[in-house]
């Protein structure tokens, strides 16, 4: 028998506030997170503007020694780590800590240290470089970041999925709990990569958004799209055994009930063209969480803004739903934070159970106007209704696709 896995504490870093409560306060109030990009001089780059994290001090989460050796996509992850557990009200020292786990995800690593230290490299030589560029560098180091701090000696995984990270990472952990093989996951992702590098890779690649406007640069499913805008900052949530959080007389928010993946085998950025790919990742799911397609009444679409994501996409729920999608409420989080990379699935996983809790659809914000095969319900405006089950999608480059489901939570 699988064992049921719920949500008791939650902790985000985001482009429109640094916690659970001033995102959530942010979404209502369809605030938008982008302005131009002020870590760099972007004046010569085709992309001038990004979702930047503002007014993060990691002093206020950990101490300076500490951070020093983080790069931020760490401090970000360890922040939000930190007001998951709080959230959620875990004692470690009444815990065995070898049942609590730690599965965060992060798409590129710092891009930050390889250029530091690379100009290092070019300018003054091998000797100059930091001894500590590789444990700074390595995408694996915000998971082990957080199980040194916290003291989580349980299970320990850093998954790699490009975009999908985010949304692999909770549901692994969601896997890992189901099977005994942990009693408590502190799960999500994390990225900062609005960098040179980043910015001008992502623009080279022609994935970035072309407009200067804050208000019409990330505009999932809008016909005038033409990019999506570069995110950062982290989500992490804590999933947890159900009898396990009774017993200590948790805060349950959710329960997440069903998991899916698949791969496009297509192309190594574009997704697949019939959108057969996430299709099956949804119906797996679907099958996962022992349910019908017909129960699924609410999307968090991966929705980036791009042309083909926000087009394949569509295809995608109209092949898995039939239909029945036309009556889907679906809507993306990214038209307010922009594409955190490897921690968009776990924000937008944090945005899906503040929606179920508080019976609240968030507007897709800057939606004005979809083309011809974009006929789907995509919330130009915001809904108050219950949802009972919330469906999260993530595709990422190389064509992995991940969907998660959460379900309001009844014993």
């Amino acid at each position: 028998m699988k064992k049921r896995v719920v949500v008791t504490g939650m902790g985000a870093i985001t482009p429109i506030g640094n916690s659970v409560d001033a995102f959530w306060e942010g979404i209502q109030q369809e605030k938008i997170g982008f302005d131009k990009i002020s870590y760099f001089d972007a004046s010569e780059y085709k992309c001038k503007i990004a979702a930047q994290v503002k007014d993060f001090d990691p002093a206020e989460y950990m101490d300076k020694k500490a951070a020093r050796r983080m790069e931020q996509f760490c401090q970000f992850a360890v922040a939000a780590s930190k007001e998951a557990l709080e959230d959620a009200g875990i004692d470690m020292e009444k815990e065995d800590a070898f049942r609590v786990g730690c599965s965060i995800g992060n798409g590129v690593g710092s891009l930050q240290a390889m250029e530091r230290e690379h100009t290092k490299l070019v300018e003054k030589g091998p000797s100059k470089l930091s001894p500590l560029f590789v444990p700074l560098v390595i995408s694996n180091m915000a998971a082990g970041n957080v199980s040194i701090i916290f003291g989580l000696k349980g299970k320990n995984i850093n998954v790699v999925t490009a975009c999908a990270t985010g949304t692999n990472s909770i549901g692994e952990a969601f896997r890992t709990i189901q099977y005994g093989d942990a009693d408590i996951m502190l799960a999500g992702g994390t990225e900062s990569s609005i960098t040179p590098l980043g910015i001008g890779g992502f623009a080279a690649l022609t994935a970035l958004s072309s407009s200067e406007d804050p208000k019409r640069c990330s505009i999932p499913f809008d016909k005038d799209r033409s990019g999506f805008v570069m995110g950062e900052g982290a989500g992490i949530v804590v999933l947890e055994e159900l009898e396990h959080a009774k017993a200590r007389g948790a805060k349950i928010y959710a329960e997440v009930v069903g998991y899916g993946c698949s791969a496009d085998a297509f192309h190594i950025t574009s997704p697949a063209e019939d959108g057969s790919g996430a299709a099956t990742a949804m119906l797996n799911a679907v099958r996962d969480a022992g349910i019908q397609p017909a129960d699924i009444t609410y999307i968090n679409a991966h929705g980036t803004s791009t042309h083909h994501n926000d087009l394949f996409e569509t295809r995608a729920i109209k092949s898995a739903f039939g239909d029945h999608a036309k009556n889907i409420k679906i809507n993306s989080t990214k038209s307010m934070v922009g594409h955190l990379l490897g921690g968009a699935g776990a924000v937008e996983f944090v945005a899906c159970v503040k929606e179920i809790e508080e019976g609240f659809i968030h507007k897709t914000v800057g939606l004005q106007e979809s083309e011809e095969e974009l006929d789907l319900n995509y919330c130009k405006e915001s809904y108050e209704e219950e949802i009972t089950y919330a469906l999260s999608n993530s595709l990422g480059f190389g064509g992995h696709n991940a969907s998660i489901i959460v379900k309001k939570y009844t014993e």
